[in-house]
C-alpha cells in the first residue's frame, strides 16, 4: 500500500505517517519545506525497521505547484492545515484567504490533480478537527473578506474541508466508483502529551508535568493520528464515515461516530463544490 500524508513532517501527520509505517505501508510526505520532511523520514526510518518512506514537495497554499511526481496512489491522507491566532488577514499565492485557501482548497485541488494516479479501490481520509463542530460557513463571506477573525475562520475552514470529503464520496458513490472518502478528527491532541521524536518533536519535562491534568480528557499527537491511520487502513472502513476517539470524542481508541450536526447540511456541501470549482478551476470528478 502506498500512501501520501500531507503534512507528514510534524505533528499528527508525522505519527500518522510513522504509524502507517509501521504497518508496512510505503508512505510518501508531502511537505512545503524540504528540510523538515527529510528529518521526518530520518526519524521514521530510526524508529521503523526497513520503514519504506519518502517526501515530495507539496505546498497547499500555491495551487500551481500541486503536481506532485508520486506514482500509483493506494491512500491520501489530507491532513497538512494551517492555523493563525490574530490578525491580519493573511493570503495564499493565489489570492484566496490563507487557511481557507490552504486547509480546504488545497486539498480540493490535490485530489482534483491526483485523481489519474488514484488506485480504483483507493480511499481518500480527510483529517477535519473537533474545532468544526459548532461552525457554519456564511457563503456570502466564504473567504472571511468582510469580517475576518483568526478562529472562526479555522473553524469554518475545517468545516469545509469535512464537507467537501462527505460530498466526494457521495459523487463517488453516484458514479459507481469503489473509491472511498472518509472522515476522522484527532479529537483533543496537545503536544504536552506527546512523546518526543526529535528533532521533529522536543518534549520537555516541565511541559509534560504541566499536561498531566490534561491526560483525563485529552491525548497526545501521537494517539490523534490514530483514527485517521484507521481510516486507511482498515478494511472494514465505509464511505463516508466519520471516525474519531471514543471518550467523548476527545480521546481514546478510535471508533466511528455519528455525523455531526452541520456536517448533515448536504445542500451546502454540494454548493461548497461548486464554488470550490469556480475558485480553483479544478473538479476532482470533472
Amino acid at each position: 500500500m502506498r500512501v501520501l500524508v500531507t503534512g507528514g513532517n510534524a505533528g499528527i501527520g508525522y505519527f500518522a505517517a510513522e504509524q502507517l509505517a509501521s504497518a508496512g505501508a510505503d508512505v510518501v510526505i508531502g511537505s512545503r519545506d524540504p528540510a523538515k520532511a527529510q528529518a521526518a523520514t530520518a526519524s521514521i526510518r530510526s524508529r521503523v525497521a526497513g520503514a519504506k518512506v519518502g517526501h515530495v514537495r507539496l505546498d497547499l497554499a500555491d495551487l500551481a505547484s500541486l503536481e506532485p511526481d508520486v506514482g500509483v496512489l493506494d491512500a491520501v491522507l489530507c491532513n497538512a492545515g494551517v492555523a493563525l491566532d490574530a490578525p491580519p488577514r493573511r493570503e495564499t499565492a493565489d489570492g484566496h484567504e490563507l487557511m481557507f485557501g490552504t486547509n480546504h482548497l488545497g486539498h480540493f485541488a490535490l485530489i482534483a490533480r491526483l485523481r489519474p494516479v488514484l488506485a480504483p479501490a483507493a480511499r481518500i481520509v480527510t483529517m477535519g478537527s473537533f474545532a468544526a463542530k459548532s461552525a457554519h460557513l456564511d457563503f456570502a463571506d466564504l473567504q472571511s473578506s468582510c469580517d475576518y477573525h483568526p478562529k472562526r475562520a479555522y473553524e469554518r475552514s475545517k468545516l469545509a474541508q469535512m464537507l467537501f470529503a462527505l460530498e466526494l464520496d457521495r459523487r463517488l458513490r453516484a458514479a459507481g466508483s469503489a473509491q472511498l472518502s472518509v472522515l476522522a478528527h484527532p479529537g483533543g491532541a496537545l503536544d504536552s502529551l506527546t512523546p518526543s521524536r526529535p528533532p521533529v518533536h522536543t518534549r520537555t519535562t516541565g511541559a509534560w508535568l504541566r499536561g498531566l491534568p490534561a491526560r483525563m480528557l485529552l491525548q497526545g499527537k501521537d494517539a490523534g493520528a490514530r483514527p485517521a491511520v484507521r481510516a486507511v487502513l482498515d478494511p472494514d472502513v465505509e464511505g463516508g464515515q466519520l471516525w474519531g476517539p471514543r471518550v467523548f470524542g476527545l480521546r481514546g481508541r478510535p471508533r466511528p461516530e455519528r455525523r455531526w450536526a452541520n456536517l448533515a447540511d448536504d445542500t451546502a456541501a454540494a454548493r461548497l463544490w461548486t464554488e470550490s470549482v469556480a475558485l480553483t478551476g479544478l473538479d476532482p470528478l470533472g
